[in-house]
């Protein structure tokens, strides 16, 4: 057998791939990993009790705003990474500026307070289990992250792991904020995105090794 034989016998039963096919698997890993984020926050912290009351508020819109903008911002950075040499410049500099924004809000917040309510702002009531809650709520959702990636090219292993742990902790922080009574910008902006940080760089140090061919 000839070495063109060899080629167009192995390729005579090539199928081609559907465009959406990437696209398809970060919805099903990630989509299904949300879905048992979901159930792990409800079932062991349940909704804030006043959350029907807290949807007329600015301040949870503005959570929610926050972290869906880095939710989605981290699931496309998934996406691209998913390829051979795939950048997440751009995802970074998005969730930059939504940091940028949320950091904005903070010291805004803070400039029209007393002095006094400074650490209130900042600390809230639940600085103690915020960002260690979110980094729990975002394992499974990292789980998924990988099963993604492992199905996929990534080339970039170290950078496919942060982008798959900054993706998992920004929708873990979706997730958790329906639970968090926690209002203050401040809080927010530190704490918040602290967890989303812990879970990229778990991302990072584990994903060299997982995601390794």
């Amino acid at each position: 057998m000839t070495t063109n034989d060899l080629i167009a016998r192995l390729t005579s039963e090539l199928k081609p791939v559907s465009q959406t096919a990437v696209l398809q698997r970060v919805g099903t890993g990630l989509g299904v990993s949300l879905v048992v984020s979901a159930l792990l926050m409800y079932f062991w912290f349940g909704l804030r009790p006043d959350f029907a009351a807290a949807t007329f508020t600015a301040s949870l819109w503005i959570k929610f705003a926050y972290t869906l903008i880095l939710a989605a911002t981290g699931a496309w950075a998934v996406k691209r990474i998913a390829h051979p040499l795939g950048s997440i410049g751009v995802n970074l500099g998005l969730m930059a500026a939504a940091l940028a924004v949320i950091g904005f809000l903070a010291f805004a917040q803070l400039a029209t307070a007393e002095p006094r309510q400074y650490y209130t702002m900042l600390m809230g009531r639940t600085v103690t289990t915020c960002t260690v809650t979110i980094v729990i709520l975002s394992l499974p959702l990292l789980a998924g992250a990988f099963w993604v990636l492992r199905g996929l090219a990534p080339t970039r292993l170290t950078m496919a792991g942060a982008a798959a742990g900054l993706a998992a902790g920004s929708i873990a922080s979706f997730v958790f904020s329906f639970h968090c009574e926690e209002n203050a910008m401040p809080f927010i902006a530190v704490w918040y995105t602290l967890g989303i940080l812990v879970s990229g760089l778990i991302g990072a140090i584990t994903g060299r090794y997982i995601l390794r061919w």
